[in-house]
């Protein structure tokens, strides 16, 4: 639940209450999807000021498999992370992945029913069966501190009909999810939180009917898909205009998936408190590097989007550039090294490009965070 402690503009600047710690709202979850950030150890992720990771349900599944981690005490200990673990519902990456399997096998195997939906593992071709109420068993395996419901995410562009069929089926997971759940866990005061997802893809009245219908059964907090997923970007403004009336004030809100900073820093002043996003660490492992441009602070305050630009470090008038990679960062590599430097880390192929790219990165995402909330 969301202890709200004040509000500057729109900006939502308060706690969430989990098993693992509370959370500071607005925060970026950097994503350990099996079970690492890449490149970096927990140690690392926690001194760059991360608060909570998320973890990705679907592959943690299929392997090392949810009951491995189950016998090691969760996903906490098997990764070593003694901080708030969010999960997703693995519904994306059934439907997302499947086309890897056709790809490999010339099957993807996806089979959607209002039951749950069957797939392919991309790895091995096994056949594999996913329903609300296994999604629910393998991130209680996990040990997660947020549970995200089973969702369908359409894909886009779709037509009305068919998005209109996926929020009802959503809508009727997610009552599905919330019955094992408490099956599950009972009424103990100390357990972890349920979010639902709404879904409606660029649908005004489908949108608000799946906020309608989630907020009615009443979870702990309230995600958003879609938007950062394939729908169009620029359709997230009115996505979130629609929606965000409709959600409880006193609970979390999630934008599953995003994204680019002057994004988050609008969805930010628009409501929104959680992100999750690939960009930073995947960007980094590229050579994409993110700068803070000038007076950050007042321009965010400003809700001006320069405040940040990127370089990409590979290009050649980096060669014999021996400035700090930003001069208004206080990560390790900007602490310890020169644009030069990274610049020949990447040209010669050395790791070690990619983990001072991804905590440069991180650092940058992190702190872009906490100006947002004000610390």
């Amino acid at each position: 639940m969301l202890k709200s402690k004040r509000k500057n503009k729109s900006r939502r600047i308060g706690k969430i209450k989990t098993i693992h710690g509370e959370v500071n709202t607005p925060f970026f979850m950097p994503i350990a999807t099996k079970g690492a950030v890449k490149n970096l150890t927990p140690e690392e992720v926690k001194n760059l000021g991360a608060e909570i990771i998320l973890g990705n349900t679907y592959h943690l599944w299929l392997r090392p498999g949810d009951k491995l981690v189950a016998k090691v005490g969760g996903l906490h200990k098997f990764m070593n992370w003694n901080g708030p673990i969010l999960t997703d519902s693995g519904g994306f990456q059934v439907f997302s992945l499947g086309a890897k399997a056709e790809e490999k096998y010339g099957l993807n195997g996806v089979k959607l029913s209002d039951e749950g939906v069957e797939f392919r593992d991309p790895i091995d071709g096994k056949k594999c069966s996913m329903t609300p109420e296994k999604s629910i068993d393998i991130q209680l395996n996990l040990g997660s501190d947020i549970i995200m419901v089973l969702d369908e995410c359409p894909p886009y562009p779709c037509s009305k009909k068919e998005a209109k069929k996926s929020v009802e089926r959503t809508t009727e997971w997610a009552i599905r999810c919330k019955k094992y759940f408490f099956k599950k866990v009972g009424n103990r005061k100390s357990r972890p939180l349920l979010f639902g997802i709404v879904q409606g893809s660029i649908y005004e009245d489908l949108r608000k009917e799946s906020a309608k219908s989630l907020v009615s059964l009443d979870l702990d907090g309230y995600a958003i898909g879609g938007v950062a997923v394939g729908e169009p970007r620029e359709k997230m403004k009115d996505v979130l205009k629609w929606v965000l009336p409709l959600l409880p004030q006193e609970k979390p809100r999630y934008l599953m998936g995003l994204g680019r900073p002057e994004e988050i820093m609008e969805a930010v002043n628009l409501g929104i408190d959680m992100f999750d996003c690939v960009i930073p660490t995947r960007e980094g492992r590229h050579g994409r590097i993110f700068l803070w441009n000038g007076n950050q602070r007042s321009k965010i305050a400003n809700c001006k989007a320069d405040f940040y630009k990127t370089i990409n470090i590979n290009n050649e008038k980096f060669k014999n550039d021996l400035s700090p990679i930003d001069k208004n960062c206080n990560c390790y590599l900007c602490r310890n090294y020169s644009r030069a430097y990274l610049r020949h880390l990447f040209a010669t192929k050395e790791p070690l490009a990619l983990r001072l790219a991804s905590i440069h990165n991180l650092k940058f995402y992190l702190d872009l965070m906490k100006i947002l909330g004000g610390r």
